[in-house]
């Protein structure tokens, strides 16, 4: 599954981790997150990732 990267802070999303902490499953594609989600580390949202 392809991982996303926070442009803001570097953060990177893996799909096979998931956010469990703040409620994304591990598997679950960053497609299918919720859009209220924001990054776990600097807080902005989904828009300011990008495919890594």
């Amino acid at each position: 599954m392809q991982k996303w990267r926070c442009s803001v802070c570097g953060y990177v999303y893996d799909p096979a981790a998931g956010d469990v902490g703040n409620g994304v499953p591990a598997g679950t594609p960053f497609e299918e997150i919720p859009e209220g989600w924001v990054c776990p580390v600097c807080g902005v949202d989904k828009s300011f990732f990008e495919p890594d």
